[in-house]
């Protein structure tokens, strides 16, 4: 049982593009479409309340609010078929009433919705070429009727209802406009189209028969009964303030002009014609969206032009976006009134709503309005960055619309909003809520949040920064600059630290609760903890199958949760996936975890989310709920883990307040008190001081202006009211005159209406006599008669009796005779008749809940029609008893005489009705004499046929009988077809599982042939680089000794001279035995070994992990040990080559020995002193090529025994994994 438990508290978003997106449920209440269900907002005391869809749904595509505001239907599609939901909006919460769905239909969704005036039917329109009209009883969820609408193209699609009449529906679209007529279980057309088909975008009825719709070509065209009434063309509107900013550059310079309508509009061609995209009816007329950001008021008129515009309201300029100018031309696609009809809330394309309160418009004295926000601006396309902070309750969100928006959700207002030139990727707030950051396509801002605007303190030449984020103290921040993490100060903006490693894309950045770690995940599936202080990996784990997008860490940071390509939620701990979660057929996108760690929330590719507890259940323990219409990009837990924000693809974000059962609602012991401070500019105080100033000496002047003017207007007035209080006293004194005058005359026609009433009531006495003496007679007669009839009836009655006991025993013995002859027959086909009986039971059983379902959809009518009629009922006495107030003594008793008259026609009618009854009951025993007769005749008639179609059953009874013998010798073939079959298809299943074993063989095989073959050509390169560079050796040891001899032979043409032989030995010297050694190390970077080395000790683990996974062949294992033993050998070649050349060499140098010491000789000869010099200079020289010529061979003996080593190695493995 699922404990954690979620519930929206705030929305704020709107769902594009939705038939009937906004909605007056009450005079203050609006409802529009968000995320994948609806959103009821309160104008004034701002509270929310969403109605979610259903489940597995994609979000609304039509909505309509009943005329009466009590039901709300919804268009949605679940599972790729169109629903229709009703719902009770009176009922608290809201009560999903009936769900309507018609398989016979084409699975389309429906994109137009519609009430009838009593709230009974519903009308739904699917979206053309393929369009259809679908009327509903919604009630019984019957579909009455439905209708294929054909169009030439695609296009808007709207469907209403007449206001006062349930059975005519117009829809108009693309090509279209019909009107239909429901009558006998169709909907029939009742217009013919005359003029050439327009693109209608819109309608609306406004009366009875009047309806008038809008083109894509700004016309308005007003049809009446269906027949073309009046038309006119509307013309492009331009901004009043965009008209004054042309007139005032007109005047300063046409060259401007020009360059500013191209830098403005590079589209003119599209200003040409207007478009009217939606249309609302009120008392007065209509309102039209004619242009974009304006919408039209037309009042009716009793001219030639039977509507006339009146006011123009426009949207408002956004004076915080970088285009205000196009912020204000956005296209209206709904509009609607309230109740009252005193505000106007309009929809736009971007997503945005607005409100305009009607009772100015007669203050107005200009013919420009403008709209204001409904609350406040949302994001229109997705959201790209979401973060809280601590000190204050405040949300930060940033989108692809290029808008940056600080959210207060405890408010649930928004308290700063900017919008840039450039999308914006990420976003974070730093702890104390006075600053935060966001990252673009080229650089990434550290911005102030003054009180009415945001301030760009410092700017980094971050490119591409997907994500960015404060640490938990404020003092650092991180930002992704490519694959490398740049930790920078938040006081000095140094960059202290570059975190290198990733080789992805790193979606997420988090930091730890006390600031020394970092964890960061990417794209190649790598989850990497860094230290800041040693500014490394601590820990890592990576699972390449796996594209990370989300990561949330536990509040001690031992446990990462994270979320990715794979479909799990993964709990990693220990560089290690300690469990994980499947998303049952779901992507999760986004992950967040409680403070207190009992809690978890992920987000999915659907939009919804779900919440669990922890420990992690292995099945679906978690409760999910609809909330967006898209996938969920960012999730984030507020500190004191009472509320969850979520946002999203479509743009919107949802605030829970979230709790666990196990745990109860989190309280704190002691309220948080958050902080009220705000920063704010030293020139905006100087300005808003300077402005304070300005006003009070404007107060001051006005002040004693309109005290002037006030003491001014006393004088005048006070002429005045002696002027009227002359006027007045001279007409009070002629008014008493007309009055005394009146009064007489009342006194006289009182007189006459005295003589009236006492005339009349003797006329009605008398009247009243002669009615009583006309209806005694006529009641006597018709006794007489009645009483005759009543003798009669009953001789009837006897006569009929006899007669039908007579009938009823020829009919027993008659019935005996047959069924003793057909007993035996009718044994036979028991069995049958059982069946059928059965059929019967289950059908009664439905008849039975058919008809409970009529009794109680009839129950529900009777209530509301007895409800209406007792509202009408009362309705009638209240006005009865008002104007029985009204009427006086006179009329009291007339009324008594009127009573009295009453009393005495209703007892006329009695008695009239008592003969109507008698003379019903006398037809009504003739019909039953009839019916009596009919029924013996049927019954004669059932006899005849009852004989005929048990000689039908005789007959088919035989033929199946033979029908049987065919189909059991035909089962029979079939059988054994069926066997040989099955047969045939195990030996082929069988071949199938040996050839995919084969085939996952030959795979395994093929793989590990191709690791041993980049072994081997790993080794390969080594052997052949070191051959290469022994090669080298070797030649430079050649140049040098044929140098060497060269100058030796040089030295030996100046034997005779000792002085220079002994001076051309020392520079032979000097410049052999001083060289430095030939065999030079070179240095080699440590980073890149480690590195090296780790990333080798990662592919051999693989390696490991492979080979024990797979199994070999033993000949493949010969083959490639046969193949290793070729390679040693040849390796051993190339060692006892370079040995040979070694040797050659160190002849070489016995030679250069022996040279030297015929030099020494002929020195000793000539007695010369630097013998020992001479001497010295080849003894060295043997010594380091001695020496170098060790060094190589023991260099080559160590490769030898490595590869000799790892032969031994994977002989030993293989025979293991063969095993």
């Amino acid at each position: 049982m699922p404990t954690v438990v979620a519930q929206p508290v705030a929305v704020f978003g709107c769902r594009p593009r939705v038939g009937g997106g906004v909605c007056f449920v009450e005079d203050q209440v609006v409802l529009h479409a968000a995320g994948t269900g609806c959103l009821r907002l309160h104008l004034e005391q701002k509270w929310q309340k969403f109605i979610p869809g259903t489940e597995k749904s994609r979000g609304v595509r039509a909505l309509a609010v009943s005329p009466s505001r009590q039901y709300l239907a919804v268009s949605e599609t679940v599972a790729e078929k169109p629903v229709l939901t009703v719902y009770e909006l009176s009922s608290e919460p809201v009560r999903r009433r009936r769900t309507l769905f018609a398989a016979e239909l084409p699975a389309r969704e429906a994109v137009s919705l519609a009430f009838s005036p009593d709230c009974r039917f519903l009308a739904a329109a699917t979206a053309p070429p393929e369009g259809h009209l679908t009327y509903w009883f919604w009630e019984k969820q019957r579909l009455m009727a439905a209708v294929r609408v054909e169009a030439p193209c695609t296009g808007v699609c709207q469907v209403s209802f007449s206001p006062q009449d349930n059975t005519q529906v117009c829809i108009t679209g693309n090509g279209f406009f019909k009107l239909f007529k429901y009558s006998g279980g169709t909907l029939k057309q009742v217009n013919l189209e005359k003029r050439e088909p327009q693109n209608y975008l819109c309608h609306v009825w406004l009366s009875e028969e009047e309806l008038i719709c809008g083109t894509d070509t700004g016309k308005l065209i007003l049809f009446e009964t269906g027949e073309l009434r009046w038309e006119t063309s509307l013309e492009y509107k331009t901004p009043p303030r965009d008209a004054e900013d042309a007139t005032i550059k007109a005047c300063e310079s046409s060259s401007d002009v020009s360059s500013e309508l191209v830098s403005e509009d590079p589209n003119p061609q599209q200003d040409s014609l207007p478009r009217i995209s939606a249309i609302a009816a009120y008392s007065k007329g209509f309102a039209c969206a004619s242009s974009p950001g304006v919408v039209l008021l037309f009042e009716k008129t009793k001219e030639k032009e039977v509507y006339k515009e009146r006011q123009e309201i426009w949207l408002p300029r956004d004076l915080f976006s970088s285009r205000p100018k196009k912020s204000g031309k956005q296209d209206i696609i709904h509009i609607c009134f309230s109740p009252s009809e005193e505000t106007v809330v309009v929809n736009t394309d971007k997503n945005q709503l607005y409100m305009f309160t009607m009772l100015s418009t007669d203050l107005l004295k200009e013919k420009a309005a403008y709209f204001v926000y409904l609350n406040f601006p949302l994001h229109s396309t997705s959201i790209t960055g979401l973060d809280i902070c601590i000190w204050k309750p405040i949300i930060a969100t940033c989108s692809l619309d290029r808008s940056v928006h600080i959210w207060n959700y405890k408010m649930n207002t928004v308290e700063l909003y900017k919008e840039y030139q450039e999308e914006a990727y990420t976003i974070s707030l730093h702890p104390s809520g006075l600053f935060c950051l966001v990252g673009f396509s080229d650089k990434l801002q550290f911005i102030s949040l003054l009180y009415e605007d945001m301030h760009v303190l410092k700017e980094f030449a971050v490119r591409q920064c997907r994500e960015c984020s404060f640490s938990n103290g404020g003092h650092l921040f991180a930002a992704v600059n490519g694959n490398v993490i740049q930790i920078y100060s938040s006081i000095t903006f140094e960059n202290v630290n570059n975190l290198k490693g990733h080789s992805g894309k790193i979606h997420a950045v988090k930091w730890s609760a006390d600031d020394a770690k970092v964890v960061s995940c990417d794209t190649h599936g790598a989850v990497y903890e860094w230290n800041l202080s040693k500014g490394r990996k601590d820990s890592e784990c990576v699972l390449e199958s796996c594209a990370y997008s989300s990561i949330a860490l536990s509040s001690d940071a031992k446990i990462i949760f994270a979320v990715g390509s794979d479909q799990t939620l993964k709990e990693i701990s220990e560089s290690s996936i300690q469990h994980e979660v499947p998303a049952f057929g779901v992507l999760y996108t986004a992950v967040a975890v409680s403070r207190s760690g009992h809690m978890v929330f992920v987000g999915t590719s659907l939009g919804t989310i779900r919440a669990m507890k922890y420990p992690l259940p292995l099945t679906g323990d978690f409760n999910e709920y609809q909330a967006h219409a898209g996938a969920v990009t960012k999730m984030s837990m507020t500190n004191d883990d009472l509320f969850l924000l979520t946002a999203s693809e479509d743009g919107s974000i949802f605030i829970w307040k979230v709790f666990d059962k196990r745990h109860g609602i989190l309280k704190q012991l002691k309220e948080f008190d958050y902080a009220e401070e705000v920063l704010i500019m030293r020139s905006d105080m100087k300005e808003k001081n300077q402005a304070m100033l300005d006003l009070h000496i404007r107060v001051k002047n006005l002040q004693a202006k309109y005290d002037y003017e006030l003491h001014f207007k006393d004088i005048h007035y006070n002429e005045k009211i002696k002027e009227l209080e002359e006027h007045f006293t001279q007409e009070i004194g002629s008014l008493k005159s007309k009055h005394q005058i009146l009064q007489a005359e009342k006194e006289k026609q009182e007189l006459q209406h005295h003589l009236q009433l006492s005339e009349l009531m003797n006329k009605q006495a008398r009247e009243v006599q002669q009615l009583e003496s006309d209806s005694n007679q006529k009641l006597f007669k018709e006794n007489e008669k009645y009483e005759d009839l009543k003798v009669k009836a009953q001789r009837m009655q006897e006569e009929y009796e006899k007669q039908l006991h007579n009938l009823e025993e020829s009919k027993s013995s008659t019935v005996k005779e047959l069924t003793e002859y057909y007993e035996a027959k009718l044994n036979e086909k028991s069995a049958l008749l059982e069946e059928a009986k059965e059929d019967m039971r289950q059908q009664l059983q439905e008849h039975e809940e058919i008809t409970k379902q009529m009794e109680e959809d009839g129950d529900q009518e009777i209530l509301e029609i007895k409800v209406k009629y007792q509202r009408w009922l009362m309705e009638e006495k209240e006005s009865n008893h008002q104007l029985k107030g009204e009427i006086g003594v006179m009329n009291k008793r007339l009324n008594n005489l009127q009573d009295k008259l009453a009393e005495r026609n209703r007892d006329i009618e009695k008695m009239r009705e008592e003969q109507q009854m008698l003379e019903g009951i006398i037809k009504s025993l003739e019909k039953d004499i009839s019916t009596l007769k009919t029924e013996i005749q049927e019954r004669d008639n059932i006899v005849q046929d009852k004989e005929k179609h048990i000689y039908d059953l005789k007959k088919k009874n035989q033929e199946l009988a033979k029908l049987k013998l065919v189909l059991d010798q035909r089962t029979e073939e079939f059988m054994k077809q069926i066997e040989s079959r099955e047969n045939d298809i195990r030996t082929l299943k069988e071949q199938i599982h040996e050839m995919e074993r084969d085939r996952e063989q030959l795979h395994k095989e093929s793989t590990q042939l191709k690791l041993n073959i980049t072994q081997t050509q790993q080794k390969l390169k080594a052997t052949r680089s070191e051959m290469q560079r022994e090669r080298q050796k070797k030649q430079d040891m050649e140049t040098l000794v044929g140098r060497f001899k060269t100058d030796l032979h040089n030295c030996v043409g100046f034997i005779q001279d000792a002085q220079k032989l002994k001076n051309e030995i020392r520079e032979l010297y000097t410049k052999y035995v001083q060289q430095p050694d030939l065999v030079e190390t070179e240095p080699v970077d440590t980073d890149l070994q480690q590195e090296y080395m780790r990333q080798r000790e990662y592919l051999e683990r693989n390696v490991t992990a492979l080979k024990k996974a797979r199994v070999k062949d033993q000949e493949i294992h010969q083959a490639a040990y046969g193949r290793m033993l070729r390679e040693n050998a040849s390796l051993i070649k190339e060692t006892n080559d370079l040995r040979q050349e070694l040797k050659a060499a160190c002849s070489q140098v016995h030679d250069l020995r022996a040279a030297l010491k015929l030099a020494k000789k002929k020195q000793a000869i000539q007695g010369t002193a630097p013998s020992s010099e001479v001497l010295s200079s080849p003894a060295v020289l043997r010594l380091n090529a001695e020496k170098e010529s060790e060094k190589i061979i023991e260099m080559q003996q160590l490769e030898i025994q490595y590869l000799r080593s790892q032969i031994q190695e994977k002989s030993k493995s293989l025979p293991f994994s063969l095993s």
